[in-house]
C-alpha cells in the first residue's frame, strides 16, 4: 500500500510534465510544418557535397571528411 503511496504522486508528475514539454515544443513551433520534414527525406542531394566535406579526386565521387 505504500508502494501505491509513492507511485501515484509519481506517476501523476511524470504525465505534467510530458504535458508541459508538449506545450513548450508546440509553442516553439515544432508541429508546425509537418509536410515540409516529410518531403525533406525525399530530395536527393547527392550531387553536391555536405558544407565541410570535399570530394576527394580519386575517390570516384565519395565524400570524404576534411
Amino acid at each position: 500500500m505504500t508502494g501505491l503511496a509513492l507511485l501515484i504522486p509519481l506517476a501523476l508528475m511524470m504525465g505534467l510534465v510530458g504535458l508541459v514539454a508538449f506545450f513548450w515544443a508546440l509553442r516553439r513551433g515544432q508541429f508546425d510544418d509537418l509536410e515540409g520534414a516529410a518531403n525533406r527525406i525525399l530530395i536527393d542531394d547527392e550531387d553536391e557535397p555536405a558544407s565541410g566535406q570535399q570530394t576527394h579526386p580519386d575517390a570516384k565521387g565519395e565524400v570524404v571528411a576534411p
